[in-house]
């Protein structure tokens, strides 16, 4: 019983290290693929028939919200056009420094902030069904953009911290993120291949879930897979690693609502 507390204790103890620049193994940007190309042929088509994705139950939901006004407040179309016209593209460009307070923000967050800014209304909670509708329906109208984020002036301390994170060991399994996605995609763990890492199908459905869940409920997942403690949703760290993933994906195909195993 000693011997097991210290293995464990000792594991806790390196859950903090963080790979120097020097030792950091990066993906070859011409060896980009989206996590699509890690799945089963049947999981592939399921994403890609708009029809049988499962995902798209919310994104007709999210578009219902998005095209009706709440009581005493207008609605989402009231500024961005009917089914969300003008924002063809937007989601492609997230996260994004908010200009008005200086922070970062993730898809989740601005819709969140166009509510409490300019409807009046109070923010909804990550993983609520009515913000994974909402997010998914934007995130919809981008399916194809190639994603392509800002990394430069006031975002650039957000990308390094997003970074940090990615290669930063963690948990009782003293893990970081590069171990699997830069150092090992393609290969086999029981029976999936690794993929890279990709966010671009996000808010996707999972068949794990048996719903559709959001970019950050996934990195909990990867934090939990390791016996780290996952961060709250919305956590500053989190938005940062979703930053720092955009831009490692930079010029795939957002695909959102997409499919994963």
């Amino acid at each position: 019983m000693r011997l097991a507390a210290l293995v464990i204790l000792a594991a806790l103890c390196a859950c903090s290290e963080r790979a120097p620049a020097s030792e950091r193994t990066y993906l070859d940007p011409a060896e980009r693929q989206s996590g699509a190309a890690f799945l089963q042929p049947e999981t592939q088509a399921l994403q890609a028939d708009n029809f049988a994705n499962p995902g798209f139950l919310w994104v007709d939901q999210g578009r219902a919200l998005f095209n009706t006004a709440p009581a005493q407040s207008r609605a989402c179309s009231a500024c961005h056009g009917d089914d969300g016209v003008e924002l063809k593209g937007a989601a492609a460009h997230y996260p994004a420094m908010d200009q008005s307070s200086g922070d970062l923000v993730n898809l989740e967050g601005r819709i969140n902030l166009c509510r409490t800014r300019h409807q009046g209304l109070d923010p909804l909670d990550y993983e609520s069904g009515d913000l994974l509708s909402l997010t998914a329906f934007v995130a919809s109208l981008s399916r194809g953009a190639p994603i392509s984020v800002d990394v430069t002036g006031a975002a650039a301390d957000w990308y390094e911290r997003g970074e940090d994170y990615f290669f930063t060991r963690r948990g009782q399994f003293n893990l970081s993120c590069n171990q699997c996605h830069n150092d090992n995609w393609g290969k086999q763990l029981r029976g999936d291949t690794i993929s890279q890492g990709h966010g671009t199908a996000f808010p996707g459905y999972r068949l794990e879930w048996q719903t559709l869940g959001s970019l950050q409920r996934r990195l909990r997942d990867c934090d939990t897979g390791v016996r780290a403690e996952p961060l709250d949703y919305g956590a500053e760290d989190y938005v940062a690693v979703e930053l720092y993933l955009a831009k490692r994906a930079e010029g795939l195909a957002l695909e959102a609502p997409g499919v994963r195993r």
